[in-house]
C-alpha cells in the first residue's frame, strides 16, 4: 500500500476511536478495557477513566504470543484471571477503533468465557 492509502487508514481508525470513547467511559466499579491490535501482538488494559488509573494489563509479547486468534484467546484468559485478582467481574469493551472481528473478537469472546460480563 502506498503512504497516502495508509494515512486514511489510520485517521479513519482514530475518527471510529474518538466516536467510541465519547460514548463510554471507565470508573472503579466498571473499568475500562481498552484492546490494542498490531500486526505482531496484542495487548489491553483495564482503566479507570475518573482516576486515570490502570488497574490491570496483559501484553502478548511477555506472554510469548502472536496477534492472531488463539493468541488473542490464550492473552485474554491470562487477562480475565489478572481482573480477577484485582476484583473486577463486569467491564465494558473499548474496541479503540479496530473492527470487532478476527483477532478483537476473539478477545472479546474469550473474556466472555472466563466469566468476565460486558
Amino acid at each position: 500500500m502506498t503512504g497516502k492509502i495508509l494515512k486514511i487508514k489510520a485517521a479513519k481508525r482514530v475518527q471510529r476511536k474518538r466516536r467510541i470513547r465519547s460514548k463510554i467511559a471507565g470508573c472503579a466499579t466498571l473499568p475500562r478495557v481498552s484492546v490494542f491490535r498490531s500486526n505482531r501482538y496484542i495487548s489491553a488494559q483495564a482503566i479507570n477513566d475518573e482516576q486515570g488509573v490502570t488497574l490491570a494489563s496483559v501484553h502478548s509479547k511477555t506472554l510469548g504470543l502472536r496477534a492472531n486468534k488463539e493468541g488473542a484467546e490464550k492473552a485474554a484468559a491470562a487477562f480475565a484471571k489478572t481482573l480477577k485478582d484485582a476484583g473486577i467481574n463486569e467491564i465494558t469493551f473499548d474496541r479503540n477503533g479496530f473492527l470487532y472481528h478476527g483477532v478483537v473478537k476473539a478477545f472479546a469472546e474469550s473474556l466472555r468465557a472466563n466469566e468476565i460480563k460486558f
